[in-house]
């Protein structure tokens, strides 16, 4: 397992520039093009399973994040606020949750919406240390894939069983296997919300959903005080970096802490007012320190349908490979042509670009409508175009399902 940071100035997919600052990386046109594919895909299986979208700004006014509680127990990881005037002052925000809990407010809500899903792939901010920042694991600037399930008190175990499998079939989709669960419990100070009975609630819904989906106790996950959000109990999920450093990717968290500070409520079936709990989940983190993780564990060679460029063209000699190439545009596939050089060097730069296919068309090729289709792995078939173009759209397709995939959590 290389380093990403290596991997991802060699395949161009990202860069640290000290004018803009560390911890902020550029995403390039080939890490943009990756990202782009990751991220549709999750918005369309957040879909799939009840989500709605939004976009909210990742600024709000101090005020905001005093309600949440970010500002009492988290400002040392914040921004400090930018004063307009004296009485108006901007935070940029450190998460998404109170954005989410200002879109369930926007209006009164009956027991028949929930559970309500929100998610939202947004921006971020971190006031991390530089000693602690490095590529993309660790960024001052994050772009989550987040969402919020406001719901009735018997619904929150489902929901957290849901939550755990969008990610199963998120990270299957993706290529990887999480290295370790925990289950993320309180510690000592101030750091914590002060409230005995929601730490138990929220502990006790957690294990049960992770008992519901197969998981035991120091078996399949372990215990981890002091590791809670500082609000409310989590179940984390690890992965291990090239240097053996374990971090949290995805997470589900109970809260029953920030619905009461943002005063939220539904009518229930007797029309009594009642407060709704909320789950926050991530099914993949921050769009950085999963690519972080999917550049090592796939060294760079992603699955064809989020590979940078699917397709590299290689013609030969003065062959016209312009109806292919755009017939291939036309099925939604990143391609590109490469003309300079002799073909095997080209066959080699597309194979040092880990591009998942090449296909070479010379005069014998366009005179009999085939194409060379080389694949990663280094099989080369000699199809109709006609043909080729199927194999390369099923190949490179965006996953809609992970077939044979089972509800259980497995390790």
């Amino acid at each position: 397992m290389q380093d990403h940071r290596k991997l991802g100035r060699e395949l161009e997919l990202f860069h640290s520039d000290p004018i803009i600052g560390a911890g902020l990386p550029l995403w390039l046109p080939k890490g943009a093009a990756a990202r782009r594919a990751v991220e549709d895909y999750l918005l369309g299986l957040e879909r799939r399973h009840g989500y709605q979208h939004v976009y909210s700004p990742p600024l709000a006014k101090e005020e905001m994040y005093r309600r949440s509680g970010h500002l009492p127990h988290y400002a040392d990881d914040m921004f400090p606020p930018m004063a307009l005037s004296e009485s108006d002052r901007l935070v940029l925000r450190p998460s998404l949750c109170p954005h989410h809990a200002a879109v369930f407010a926007a209006r009164g809500r009956s027991y028949r919406e929930l559970p309500l899903r929100i998610g939202e792939i947004g921006g971020q901010y971190r006031a991390e240390r530089s000693g602690v920042l490095g590529g993309l694991s660790r960024v001052r600037a994050i772009s989550l894939n987040d969402g919020h399930v406001f719901c009735a008190e018997d619904q929150v175990e489902a929901e957290v069983v849901a939550a755990l499998e969008v990610m199963r079939e998120a990270h299957a989709a993706l290529g990887f296997e999480p290295s370790a669960w925990r289950l993320s419990l309180r510690g000592d100070g101030p750091k914590y919300v002060d409230d005995p009975g929601l730490w138990e609630r929220g502990t006790a819904v957690l294990r049960q959903a992770l008992e519901a989906v197969g998981l035991k106790r120091d078996v399949d996950y372990v215990d981890g005080p002091g590791e809670a959000a500082f609000y409310g109990p989590k179940i984390d999920i690890q992965l291990l970096d090239s240097a053996g450093r374990e971090s949290t990717l995805a997470t589900v968290q109970v809260d029953y802490y920030m619905p009461a500070r943002f005063d939220l409520s539904y009518v229930d079936a007797g029309g009594a007012r009642k407060r709704p709990v909320m789950v926050h989940r991530s099914a993949a983190g921050s769009m950085e320190r999963l690519f972080a993780h999917l550049i090592e564990v796939h060294d760079g060679a992603f699955p064809a349908w989020y590979a940078p460029v699917q397709l590299e063209v290689l013609p030969i000699g003065d062959a016209d490979v312009r109806d292919f190439v755009q017939r291939a545009r036309a099925l939604d596939l990143r391609v590109e042509e490469a003309h300079a050089g002799s073909l095997s060097a080209r066959i080699r730069d597309a194979s040092a670009r880990r591009v998942p296919f090449v296909a070479v068309i010379g005069a014998s090729e366009a005179a009999a409508g085939t194409v060379s289709l080389r694949s990663r792995g280094g099989v080369v078939d000699v199809l109709p175009v006609a043909g080729a173009l199927a194999r390369l759209e099923s190949q490179c397709a965006v996953p809609k399902r992970i077939t044979g995939a089972t509800p259980s959590i497995t390790m």
